[in-house]
């Protein structure tokens, strides 16, 4: 994994502990339980940090901080990071339980990009800033050039939330429930605009039945509840 990230870990136990899986039950010495989670939280700030100061650096100086935000959120969504991350064949590394595997854990897309986030927390945590830039830099070089020659697809969600707010409308993501253990749980939620119901979307996270419902919308004509 080292070879494929292009980063030696001075502590291995970061490179162990950001491609564990919160449904692969194990725990350290002292009895707390390991996985990927807190070092998602480390990644996905700096990851925003990172992108942020290369599309800043990139675009000229009268650049709308709204069209940089937009930039930056295409580079960082989930489907960007899970393109990362399937390139760098993360899934195939990760720790998880029987469970979460037998149901394709490894080609779920909120899984690898999860990951991703960890693992720049990661180096961040092992090697500090310069390291984790270095890294992000390299891996998502394609992505941010993409961003801002404006070639990159916007995530659903945004498309549809611009569009709504064109509108002088609002709108709602809901979970209408859940089903499954913790570790291998599915989201049923409910799109809503002005309170009316529009979409549906499932998925094994929250922002991946959002998506699967603002894709939705965006397929059967969202000017058509507008």
């Amino acid at each position: 994994m080292e070879e494929i990230l292009g980063y030696k870990f001075n502590n291995p136990q970061l490179l162990t502990e950001a491609l564990t899986h919160s449904s692969y039950g194990t725990t350290d010495e002292e009895g707390v339980r390991i996985d990927n989670e807190k070092l998602e939280f480390i990644g996905d700030a700096f990851l925003d940090a990172i992108v942020g100061v290369e599309i800043y650096n990139a675009m000229p100086a009268e650049a709308k901080e709204g069209d940089l935000t937009k930039m930056r959120a295409q580079v960082v969504c989930e489907r960007s990071l899970a393109q990362v991350g399937k390139e760098l064949d993360i899934g195939s590394h990760l720790y998880m339980g029987i469970g979460e595997e037998k149901t394709g854990g490894r080609e779920k897309e909120s899984l690898i990009a999860d990951a991703v986030e960890a693992l720049i927390g990661a180096i961040y945590m092992d090697g500090g800033y310069a390291a984790a830039a270095d890294f992000v830099k390299d891996k998502f070089k394609s992505l941010i050039s993409a961003s801002l020659q404006g070639k990159l697809v916007q995530d659903y969600k945004t498309e549809i939330q611009e569009q709504v707010q064109k509108a002088g409308k609002s709108i709602k993501y809901i979970v209408d429930r859940t089903e499954g253990p913790d570790h291998d749980k599915v989201f049923y939620i409910r799109l809503e605009i002005d309170g009316e119901p529009v979409s549906y979307g499932v998925g094994k996270s929250k922002k991946e039945a959002q998506q699967m419902a603002a894709h939705k919308l965006i397929e059967k004509g969202i000017e058509n509840v507008l």
